[in-house]
């Protein structure tokens, strides 16, 4: 009786789920093009599955992106839920996002600020660390 060789999945097959994530960070990244609304828009369409999919990466940009970009209440929130993910999971940039919203007036929360900030002061975030000296 033949053996039953193991199902592998094809290469394409990982590599299709990665590209858009990747495509987006190239995009934001960029210095000349990652500014540019039209393509944060764009990058953030790539980065809605991979951020429902539980990707911390994709969770960690598509909140920085709809909480600093977005004018409206309910993206706002949505992009916090995604930044509280993604810093539940370690996200290093995440975690000094939420400290930096935390501390601003708007949202004044200093004991929220203070734990996302030594989180990631904990990681190595010279930034974290200088705001905690001002908290």
């Amino acid at each position: 009786m033949p053996r039953a060789l193991p199902r592998l999945v094809p290469e394409t097959e990982s590599t299709c789920a990665r590209l858009p994530l990747r495509v987006a960070l190239w995009l934001l990244d960029s210095p000349r093009l990652g500014h540019a609304r039209s393509v944060k828009r764009f990058a953030g369409h790539l980065l809605k599955q991979p951020a429902r999919r539980g990707v911390v990466q994709a969770q960690s940009r598509l909140g920085q992106m709809l909480c600093r970009d977005c004018g409206n209440t309910r993206d706002r929130r949505i992009g916090l839920e995604l930044l509280r993910q993604a810093a539940r999971a370690g996200d290093r940039r995440a975690q000094l996002e939420l400290g930096r919203f935390f501390s601003q007036p708007r949202s004044h929360a200093p004991q929220q600020a203070r734990h996302w900030l030594e989180q990631a002061a904990a990681q190595g975030s010279h930034e974290a660390k200088r705001l905690l000296g001002g908290l």
